[in-house]
């Protein structure tokens, strides 16, 4: 169990600075081997709009932003009025006494009001009410000044001595003036142990790939996936990876494809609308066959949606796209770790299989910013290319070579272009085991009926390539949360909650989507009395796959599609209200974000 706990908001505008101080926070939590979540509800403008950075640290590992704010720092009155009324006692606000009023203040929450204006070294540097909050609020949370004003000696050393004395002077007057007029939290802050890396899940992604051997990536800008491309453009180059910006979508998947066609592990990422560009390439990879691997960001949509916000609605999108049976696979890690070790997974699968492959994350952990253990960061990967030619010998075994021959398992010998021997078409029309194309040809039933069986047999062998989900807690509790993906942190920490509010629950977290483990889902969920479905979307697109392929129906659902995750609370009350007798529960979206 936790001794130490902690949650730090910080409120205000775009433009702001809010950024720099979650920064600044998570490096002087990780350096003193805290663990660290932290989340950014911000808009999609550049200045102005309202944007909410959370920062959650913990002796333990933290796999939720939580549900309760220990302190708030309020950059503007609009921060304030949105967020004090959700304080519990014992907590803090602190905001610039000159500009901001509190209003109503819930009892128990103490009031840290700085006087700004003659606590800041510059007077004319707005920026610098920040660095005042910071320092206060290091020392109302227990700590010293000291990692602070190394983070910022860091952070400001190339604008000159100038900017990192007044920096330096600001937050020290803010932390002492909360020490001569505040009380600081209760608690002890844990003994400094070795420091841990904190990464996004976007870099998490990008530095899978690079372990997986990706040595082509390319991308169109999109949000909440152009972290991915930022990560790759820095490191790619050092690591031998080609990457390219692309001018849209459809130029991305084609050279995705080109490049894997030739060869290599080739990869790209986008969002639900770039994704929507690239389905008809999706269906070519499919055709012929090219291992390619495609990362789709999740957003609120449809369409431009909310490019800023999280939400699980492209299950179905990424089920059914592109025409025609294929086969493919998805996945959807369940965190930031998660989505380092499951890329070289997904290229070892779409390699043997000679597939598309599809890794399904959101905004929610592809921005997220956490601590991960080091040693999740193994650059020794199995890498297994499956049945691929890298060296002439003419023949295909027992004859002239067939790049799409049809075997037990429906998988073919894929031979790299160029080699002498090993000439073939690939092309987006259907062709038979010589590549030849029967699209035009007046009697071609066999051959087409041949070809399609041909690439469905290969799902036969698939789950055998990955893990099947596992359990949580005793499967005696009579209640399981089931969600996928990104939910899993959450789910996790609300199960604990439930238990010590008497309700006894498992979890269960489906991470690959496709192929289904359903026979071993099934063995689970047929042990329990009630099964509740959890997820970010309106609809409830998991509930409906999952329905689709093992007509399994839950007791309760649980669905927020506000474009704000969950926190655990909002599970704990769902369930409790869902054994009330109610079917369905969707979260309440005029409560504001904690």
């Amino acid at each position: 169990m936790s001794q130490f706990d902690l949650k730090i908001a910080i409120g205000g505008a775009a433009g702001q600075g809010i950024a720099s101080v979650g920064n600044i926070l998570a490096w002087i939590f990780a350096r003193r081997g805290l663990h660290v979540l932290a989340y950014n509800a911000y808009q999609s403008i550049i200045r102005g709009g309202h944007t909410y950075l959370t920062i959650r640290t913990s002796d333990d590992p933290v796999t939720t932003h939580g549900d309760t704010v220990d302190i708030l720092i309020c950059l503007n009155q609009d921060t304030i009025d949105r967020h004090l009324v959700n304080l519990r006692a014992g907590s803090f606000v602190i905001f610039d006494e000159d500009k901001i009023k509190p209003g109503d203040v819930p009892d128990g929450v103490q009031v840290c009001g700085l006087p700004v204006k003659d606590l800041a070294k510059n007077p004319t540097n707005k920026r610098l009410s920040n660095t005042i909050a910071t320092g206060a609020a290091l020392y109302l949370a227990g700590f010293d000044i000291d990692p602070l004003v190394d983070s910022l000696e860091k952070q400001f050393s190339r604008k000159g001595p100038e900017v990192v004395a007044e920096n330096l002077g600001s937050a020290q007057a803010g932390f002492d003036f909360a020490r001569e007029h505040f009380s600081p939290l209760a608690g002890e802050i844990p003994d400094k142990r070795p420091g841990l890396p904190v990464i996004s899940g976007n870099d998490a992604l990008a530095m899978g790939g690079a372990a997986a051997g990706v040595k082509f990536y390319c991308a169109y800008p999109m949000s909440p996936a152009t972290g991915v491309l930022h990560w790759m453009a820095r490191n790619g180059p050092d690591l031998g990876i080609v990457v390219r910006q692309v001018e849209d979508e459809i130029g991305v998947i084609t050279m995705a494809i080109g490049a894997a066609h030739a060869g290599v592990r080739a990869m790209c990422a986008t969002s639900g609308g770039g994704f929507a560009l690239m389905t008809e390439g999706i269906g070519f990879a499919a055709m012929t066959e090219t291992p390619i691997v495609v990362i789709n960001v999740q957003r609120a949509g449809p369409s431009t949606g909310v490019p800023t916000k999280t939400e699980q609605g492209d299950l179905w999108q990424m089920l059914g796209a592109s025409q025609g049976d294929f086969p493919r696979i998805i996945v959807a890690p369940t965190d930031i770790a998660d989505c380092f070790t499951t890329i070289p997974e997904i290229f070892n699968v779409a390699d043997k299989l000679q597939c598309p492959a599809m890794v399904l994350t959101d905004l929610l952990i592809s921005e997220g910013t956490g601590t991960v253990d080091p040693g999740v960061f193994k650059w020794d990967q199995k890498i297994d290319r499956g049945e691929l030619i890298t060296t002439s010998n003419g023949s295909n075994g027992d004859g002239p070579y067939l790049r799409y021959k049809i075997t037990d398992n429906g998988i073919s010998p894929r031979a790299i272009p160029g080699l002498d021997g090993y000439i073939h078409v690939a092309a987006s029309d259907e062709q038979d085991e010589n590549s030849i194309l029967i699209s035009d040809e007046f009697t071609n039933p066999l051959k087409r009926q041949a070809m399609v069986e041909k690439r469905g047999r290969k799902m036969a062998s698939a789950k055998a390539m990955i893990p099947a989900p596992q359990l949580e807690g005793s499967p005696d509790a009579g209640l399981t949360l089931l969600g996928w993906g990104s939910t899993k942190g959450v789910l996790r920490e609300a199960r604990a909650l439930l238990e010590a509010d008497g309700v006894a629950a498992n979890h269960l977290q489906i991470k690959w989507m496709v192929p289904l483990h359903d026979e071993e889902i099934m063995a689970i969920l047929s042990k329990s009395k009630k099964v509740f479905i959890i997820e970010n979307n309106y609809s409830g697109q998991f509930a409906r796959y999952l329905r689709s392929e093992t007509s399994f129906m839950a007791d309760g659902h649980i669905r927020k599609y506000d474009g704000e995750p969950l926190q655990p609370h909002h599970v704990v009350d769902g369930v409790k209200e869902l054994l009330k007798g109610e079917s369905t529960l969707y979260v309440p979206t005029h409560e504001i974000m904690v």
